[in-house]
């Protein structure tokens, strides 16, 4: 069964008070800005738009809700280190995710990476953040349509032990990836 047959967006939030009062498990998506998270959204739920895709890196600013079946949310938060962002931007953002990781129910985190560039400082601050709240994380490794097969390989065997975490690589073009995903969701929710 596809767990991602069913989705619609459900609302963004700039604050606490605009999150959605609901009781579903949720699955964050986090990653830098441009690696591909609205794509990867875009992919799971079987939609070409539901996530906008922008031109720019960093159009993701606030916290955005997808509610998938009567079942659980993804939740898209604003990328990071990438986009330029002004210093009362950043306090923001920071304040919007302690308020986040604080008051929801989160069941996962999916770090998504660039496989090109594997994780940065701000991904691996992110990745020790989650492990903090003990949450499970699974790296997301996209554009690996972009590798051929052997550094496909190599990319995944790499980030697996270095960070002894599920890794995954995922193509929003030919789709590869998303029956692991999926089947990493169910086992958490």
């Amino acid at each position: 069964m596809n767990l991602f047959v069913t989705a619609e967006f459900l609302t963004t939030a700039v604050e606490k008070k605009q999150f959605p009062e609901t009781s579903f498990p949720e699955f964050v998506m986090a990653g830098r800005s441009n690696v591909g998270k609205s794509s990867l959204i875009n992919a799971l739920t079987h939609q070409k738009a539901l996530a906008y895709v922008g031109k720019r890196p960093g159009k993701t600013r606030y916290i955005n809700f997808y509610q998938i079946q009567e079942r659980l949310m993804l939740v898209d938060v604003p990328g990071y280190g990438y986009a330029q962002r002004s210093r009362s931007e950043m306090i923001q953002y920071g304040k919007m995710m302690d308020d986040y990781f604080e008051l929801r129910k989160v069941n996962g985190v999916m770090l998504v990476i660039d496989c090109r560039h594997g994780l940065t400082e701000d991904d691996e601050d992110m990745r020790e953040f989650v492990e903090s709240k003990k949450l499970p994380l699974l790296i997301v490794a996209t554009k690996s349509d972009k590798l051929n097969h052997s550094k496909r390989l190599a990319i995944k065997k790499e980030l697996s032990e270095t960070y002894k975490q599920d890794v995954i690589l995922f193509s929003s073009l030919n789709k590869s990836g998303l029956e692991e995903i999926e089947n990493w969701c169910k086992k958490y929710i």
